[in-house]
């Protein structure tokens, strides 16, 4: 059984690997960003660690297909949560479909009982959307990433 230190490490550092990469794509005008990459890490490093501890040692043929069509189906859902655009075309939503995936993988846990990865994960879950953002915003001032056109104050009116 991984003690709490070692799915502390495990899952922070995958989540800070995650958001490290995010950084740099949205440093560099992408549309996906730091929160997203840092969830999408966080949940895929959550399944391995559930499947590769010693109290599930081996998830059956069967169960490995369940976790794949449910994460697969989960992966429309989150398309279409992206997709959703009301009058202009734009990338939005990453994160929210990452949110939803990372809650999909939550729920395949919670369903195997691993309750120490759970906690973790939850955790380092409410601590990157709650400061992700704040984060973002100051690593940009830093390190002078691009700047999104939504990012960009809108022009001032004129009189008519």
């Amino acid at each position: 059984m991984l003690d709490w230190t070692e799915i502390t490490l495990r899952l922070g550092v995958a989540t800070l690997a995650g958001a490290m990469i995010g950084l740099n794509r949205d440093l560099h005008g992408k549309p996906i960003g730091l929160k997203t990459l840092a969830l999408v890490s966080l949940a895929t490093a959550m399944l391995l660690v559930m499947v590769h501890s010693d109290e599930v040692k081996i998830v059956s043929d069967a169960g490995s297909r369940v976790i794949q069509g449910i994460l697969t189906g989960i992966g429309f859902l989150g398309a279409g949560v992206i997709v959703h655009a009301e009058r202009h075309f734009r990338v939005r939503g990453l994160t929210s479909a990452a949110c939803t995936w990372l809650a999909a993988c939550i729920g395949i846990v919670c369903g195997l009982g691993q309750w120490r990865l759970v906690i973790t994960a939850l955790i380092i879950t409410f601590t990157v959307l709650t400061v992700g953002s704040r984060a973002e915003r100051w690593l940009h001032k830093r390190l002078g990433g691009k700047v999104d056109a939504a990012q960009q104050a809108p022009p001032a009116s004129s009189p008519d």
